[in-house]
C-alpha cells in the first residue's frame, strides 16, 4: 500500500512516515498544501490513501479535501487536526473527508484507522491473495508457496502482493516504481530488478515453468 502524507510539522512527519514505513506502507511526504493538491491529481492512482493535516501553508487541508472530490476522486482522505479545531468535524466530513484523527494521537490508533479506511467497501481488497500454488494473506503478512512458509522482507512482500492482484498481467517497471517506491528513486535505477530477482529466487519455480516471468524490455508477469 502507498501512502501520501501531507504534513509540514518536519518533526511529525518524519516519525509517522517512519513507522508507516516499519509497518510495510510506502510513503511520499509532502509539506506544502499546493504541491499536494497538484501530485494527487497527476498521480491519483498510485495512491492507496491520503494522511492530510488541515493547516497547511499554500493550501489547507479543507479546500484540498473538497477540490480532490469535485474532481471525483475517490482515494480515502484521513484528516489529522488539532484538538481546538474538532468543532469542524461536521464540515471534514461534509467536504469529503472519510475520516479524521486529532492531535496529538497514539501511532497505533492511526494504523487501526488506516486500516479501516483501507477495509471499507469501496476500496474493498480480499484479505487473502492465492495464484496458482502460493498464498498471501494480508492480516499476517505471511506467505506460504504449497503450504511452505516463505521469509519475505518488506519490500519483496509489496512486490509480491502487487503481482497477485495483476495475475498474467505484464507489469513494467515505471509502475513498480511509482507503487512501491517514494518519487525521490529514479526511474532508471536498477533496484526492482534486483527485488524481483530476489523474490523470484525465494519462490522457485513451479513444474510448469517460472512463478515471475520477466518481459524483456518492459517488465515482468506472475503466471497463474
Amino acid at each position: 500500500m502507498k501512502i501520501l502524507l501531507v504534513e509540514d510539522e518536519q518533526k511529525l512527519s518524519a516519525a509517522l512516515s517512519k513507522g508507516l514505513e516499519h509497518e510495510g506502507y510506502t510513503v511520499d511526504v509532502i509539506p506544502d498544501g499546493k504541491k499536494a493538491l497538484t501530485r494527487i491529481s497527476l498521480h491519483r492512482k498510485d495512491y492507496d490513501l491520503v494522511i492530510l493535516d488541515l493547516m497547511l501553508p499554500g493550501m489547507d487541508g479543507h479546500e484540498i479535501c473538497k477540490q480532490v472530490r469535485q474532481w471525483g476522486i475517490t482515494i480515502p482522505i484521513l484528516i489529522l487536526t488539532a484538538r481546538a479545531e474538532t468543532e469542524k468535524k461536521v464540515d471534514l466530513l461534509m467536504s469529503g473527508a472519510d475520516d479524521y484523527l486529532v492531535k496529538p494521537f497514539s501511532f497505533a490508533e492511526l494504523i487501526a484507522r488506516i486500516q479501516a479506511l483501507l477495509r471499507r467497501p469501496s476500496e474493498a481488497l480480499p484479505e487473502k491473495l492465492t495464484v496458482g500454488d502460493i498464498e498471501l494473506d494480508l492480516g499476517t503478512r505471511s506467505v506460504t508457496k504449497s503450504g511452505t512458509p516463505v521469509e519475505l522482507t518488506l519490500k519483496e512482500f509489496g512486490l509480491l502482493e502487487y503481482f497477485m492482484r495483476h495475475p498474467n498481467k505484464v507489469v513494467n517497471r515505471e509502475d513498480l516504481l511509482n507503487h512501491l517506491w517514494d518519487f525521490n528513486y529514479s526511474g532508471f535505477s536498477n533496484v526492482v530488478d534486483v527485488h524481483v530477482k530476489n523474490l523470484r529466487k525465494k519462490l522457485g519455480e513451479r513444474d510448469d515453468g517460472a512463478v515471475l516471468e520477466t518481459v524483456r524490455g518492459i517488465g515482468y508477469r506472475m503466471v497463474a
